[in-house]
């Protein structure tokens, strides 16, 4: 069993490493951060939506903004879309779960607001049809998918497709790359660093 504990490490170890080296994912990054301090500035805020461990995952990077993450600072506007379980359950069941997202999109969002979008495939209808939505409103889109960036390579304004077909390390790399966005995001629009 140690061997195969050692294997999985180390194939999350290569994922990581292969975007290490990867300038696109960097620079793509870079950008993602300068947009989400201009929209904090300009007022606006960050959704985040995904489904089963990307919906886990995009609570835990909503809550390092409207929380904090390396220094004890004003909440930022940041918020996951699922949370409201009253809302999702209804909306779920009177038109289709498809459009829980894309719906409070259009009773919340605004243009300059940013939405991420998690989804390994890149190809969650529910995501797909929010970043639908969020293009209408003239949103600034951020997908986080796995290699192929799927239905939502076209939507997303930034794609970070990590490079990987494999469902867990792609999620954990999501978990690297939003960290990376947390705190550059915080370190910039506070002026601080860490």
């Amino acid at each position: 069993m140690s061997d195969q504990i050692k294997k999985i490490i180390q194939e999350s170890i290569d994922v990581k490493s292969q975007l290490l080296n990867d300038e696109t994912i960097i620079n793509t990054l870079s950008s993602c951060v300068t947009d989400i301090v201009n929209a904090f500035k300009n007022g606006n805020k960050v959704l985040f939506c995904g489904n089963g461990g990307s919906a886990a995952d995009a609570q835990h990077l909503a809550a390092e903004f409207s929380g904090r993450f390396y220094t004890d600072r004003d909440a930022l506007p940041a918020e996951a879309l699922h949370v409201n379980t009253s809302y999702l359950t209804a909306v779920a069941n009177d038109y289709s779960y498809d459009v829980v997202y894309s719906r409070i999109i259009k009773g919340i969002g605004k243009k300059g607001d940013v939405l991420v979008g998690l989804s390994t495939s890149g190809n969650s209808g529910n995501i797909v049809k929010a970043f639908e939505t969020a293009k209408e409103k003239g949103m600034i889109t951020i997908g986080l998918t796995g290699a192929t960036g799927g239905k939502m390579k076209d939507l997303s304004d930034y794609l970070l497709n990590v490079p990987s077909t494999d469902t867990p390390r792609i999620q954990e790399s999501h978990i690297l790359l939003g960290h990376i966005i947390c705190q550059l995001v915080e370190e910039q629009y506070f002026n601080t660093t860490t």
